[in-house]
């Protein structure tokens, strides 16, 4: 579809999302089509986050008033952080969202109903919830590994031995610039390094 969107009309427009090339969309589209969607953006490609390049492109093109149709919440967005901010950002900017398989619509702005409220304060808590999970599970596993001696951190960008021939070659009275680049390291990495040691002494 190639409709352009008039200032000051209203349109019923559908997002569709398929995680590959190989799920069929057809059967999405057309239950789209059942509720009188005018334009429909489709992308081929994982929900994990926001950058797909057609839902950007109906961001772009939706506007005040319009209704947004999607065929369920996890075709619009994988985790509820990124649900929540889409469906405020949305519903902010005048426009209604529906969501077909869990019958749920979020009306705009002022017009939002209680209902409405009351689930995006749900969702809201629900996405304050998994993003704790996430991160209780990501210290867990730092814990865990660590106790088992395979936690390193980050990689360190100088060897302890390249520090070395740079002190030594500082303190022979190589400019340190010299000494740093004769061993392929930028000065200022080995100034801060140098710096940690010191401090540590």
């Amino acid at each position: 579809m190639s409709q352009k969107h008039s200032k000051g009309t209203v349109m019923r427009i559908g997002y569709v999302r398929v995680s590959s090339l190989d799920q069929n969309p057809d059967r999405l589209i057309e239950d789209l089509k059942a509720q009188q969607v005018e334009k429909i953006f489709m992308d081929k490609i994982s929900g994990k986050n926001t950058d797909r390049p057609e839902l950007q492109k109906m961001l772009s093109f939706i506007r005040e008033g319009d209704v947004l149709i999607v065929h369920s919440l996890d075709r619009l967005a994988r985790n509820l952080a990124d649900l929540l901010t889409m469906v405020q950002e949305l519903t902010g900017r005048g426009v209604s969202v529906i969501f077909m398989n869990e019958h749920l619509s979020f009306e705009a702005g002022a017009d939002a109903s209680p209902t409405s409220k009351l689930m995006l304060s749900m969702i809201g808590t629900f996405a304050e919830f998994e993003r704790s999970t996430i991160k209780r599970r990501q210290q867990e596993g730092i814990a865990l590994a660590k106790e088992r001696g395979v936690y390193t951190g980050r990689k360190r960008s100088v060897s302890d031995e390249t520090l070395q021939k740079v002190k030594d070659m500082v303190q022979q009275g190589i400019p340190l610039a010299k000494a740093a680049a004769l061993n392929h390291v930028s000065r200022s990495t080995v100034y801060r390094y140098l710096k940690i040691q010191t401090e540590e002494e």
